[in-house]
């Protein structure tokens, strides 16, 4: 046992607790007016849902003893022989529990990123119950298979330092088939759905790059070198994606946003967050200047394509997300981080190839669980708020309660 890593680990988990209330008010601002607690209150009641869930079932599901590299068994039930002592096959220095709340912390953030793509139109009653659901059938699975001890994707030899696949291409590719099955806002291309609240998506956006050094530079699970290494990258990466999606914007638009601003320090976030581990921060600077230009491109698509992403999940999450897991793939090196893999830049083309499976394997698994889920959940209790419902807006029509009293 080594307090100073028990510390780092625990702060590192307080850390990405606190980006969740960041992700609500980073969605809370984007939306419009009458929005703002529907949108708030997802995220939020995610901590409960999700934390329950994880001690019940989600843990031992996720870390358990593996079953055919699939999922983990049920003996960690309830965290019974989750204990205080350390359990080495993940984390040799700090307590289980330490380890066990630190995953709970992702699993809380990865279903709330969803919902920024159906923002403004789901019913939170069945918001409940697919948020749970797809815990259970796509987050806790897929965790396994990338970071469980005898998962498929981690015996392959794929590299994910701390959630590009498991996070954000699970989050990204499940919203947009919420997108596709929910349907567009009403008023969607003709009515005026601009942010209401800009400085409450910019003070969302500071704590997730807060938050974010917990992410990924706890993710090292010790305080020490590569703890060091993951949050240079992590800020480098964030830094140079800031920048290239506000001059994408601005030679595009011929005005450079806040709302671009903010955007595109999540998407260098994002895209960094598989590689953070593996990577030098040269390399970090590398892929968040092509996060920032390539998730610029991607929000830009989704117009042309037809789908209707209120919050650009999607182009942030998903393909930032594939993004830096592929860039992972080129750019790891033994000489950050031992334990990992060298990259196709460095003389080993194999990894780029895992890279792409690992990859392709979460995309289409994801997308189908989720587009099953959400059609099943559809026909059973329905999905979408009616009309009139919609046009008052979640706030009143779902909580009874309006943001803001003028």
């Amino acid at each position: 046992m080594n307090n100073g890593d028990t510390a780092w680990l625990l702060v590192s988990a307080a850390l990405v607790m606190f980006m969740t209330p960041g992700l609500a008010l980073f969605y809370g601002g984007m939306v419009r007016r009458k929005n703002v607690l529907g949108t708030i209150v997802q995220s939020l009641v995610l901590i409960g849902l999700i934390s329950v869930e994880w001690a019940l079932v989600g843990y031992s599901m996720a870390f358990g003893p593996d079953h055919g590299g699939i999922i983990g068994d049920l003996s960690w039930f309830g965290l019974s022989g989750v204990g205080l002592a350390p359990f080495k096959e993940y984390a040799a220095t700090v307590p289980h529990q330490a380890f066990m709340v630190y995953q709970m912390m992702f699993a809380v953030i990865t279903p709330a990123l969803i919902t920024g793509a159906f923002a403004d139109r789901f019913r939170f009653s069945a918001f409940l119950v697919f948020s749970l659901l797809w815990a259970l059938l796509v987050y806790n699975p897929v965790a396994h298979w990338v970071w469980g001890i005898g998962g498929w994707i981690r015996n392959m030899g794929a590299l994910d330092f701390a959630g590009g696949t498991v996070v954000h291409i699970t989050s990204g590719v499940s919203a947009l088939a919420a997108a596709l099955v929910v349907g567009k806002r009403k008023g969607f291309g003709s009515d005026n759905m601009a942010p209401h609240n800009l400085p409450m998506t910019v003070t969302g956006a500071a704590i997730l790059w807060f938050g974010w050094f917990g992410f990924n530079a706890g993710s090292a699970l010790a305080a020490g070198e590569l703890s060091t290494s993951a949050f240079v990258a992590t800020h480098l990466a964030a830094a140079s994606a800031t920048l290239s999606w506000v001059f994408t914007e601005w030679i595009h638009r011929r005005k450079p946003t806040v709302l671009g601003a903010a955007s595109g320090c999540v998407a260098g976030l994002v895209a960094i967050t598989p590689a953070s581990g593996f990577v030098t921060p040269l390399s970090a600077i590398v892929i968040g200047l092509a996060a920032g230009a390539v998730c610029y491109g991607a929000v830009m698509m989704k117009g042309r394509l037809g789908y209707d992403d209120a919050l650009d999940v999607v182009g942030v999450h998903c393909v930032g997300g594939s993004l830096g897991a592929l860039a992972t793939g080129l750019l790891a090196t033994t000489v950050i981080n031992a334990s990992g893999a060298n990259g196709l830049f460095y003389g080993n083309a194999k990894l780029f190839a895992i890279q792409a499976l690992a990859v392709a394997a979460v995309l289409v698994y994801s997308f189908v669980v989720s587009y099953g889920l959400l059609k099943a959940l559809d026909r059973l209790m329905g999905i979408r708020v009616s009309r009139e419902d919609e046009m008052m807006g979640l706030d009143l029509s779902e909580h009874g309660e309006a943001g803001y009293n003028w």
